[in-house]
């Protein structure tokens, strides 16, 4: 059971890592960067969404599901675009070399908060 500490620990983490988004937009004025925010907050949701939508009864575990795999493989897809889309500003010179290694850092903090919590808060299944 995650306690209090790690609470706070985790909300400190994922405050770094939104405070270095926003200054690698607001530092270099330019907010393309901004976009990386977006991909690492609808990462989670297909492995979500497609968690949901697999079959609970299964009790072949370990053969798989297709439902899942394609989760993970959306949430793989947006996570590496997560990082791939700064890089590939940069290399457009869209934004400067800063402003993309400030995005890429505070993205994988935020994607890396977000699935701490899921891990720490997660429901354990009875059966």
């Amino acid at each position: 059971m995650a306690g209090l500490k790690t609470i706070i620990a985790l909300s400190f983490v994922l405050a770094i890592g939104f405070l270095l988004v926003i200054l690698s937009s607001a530092l270099f004025k330019n907010y393309l960067t901004l976009l990386v925010v977006a991909t690492y907050v609808i990462a989670p949701l297909p492995n979500w969404i497609c968690g949901r939508a697999a079959n609970p009864d299964d009790f072949m575990e370990s053969s798989g599901s297709g439902v899942i795999d394609f989760g993970r493989f959306l949430t793989g897809f947006f996570v590496v675009m997560g990082i791939a889309l700064p890089t590939l500003l940069w290399h457009a010179a869209a934004i400067q070399g800063g402003a993309a290694a400030m995005s890429i850092v505070g993205g994988l903090l935020i994607y890396g908060t977000i699935i701490s919590f899921t891990l720490f808060f997660q429901e354990e299944q009875e059966f």
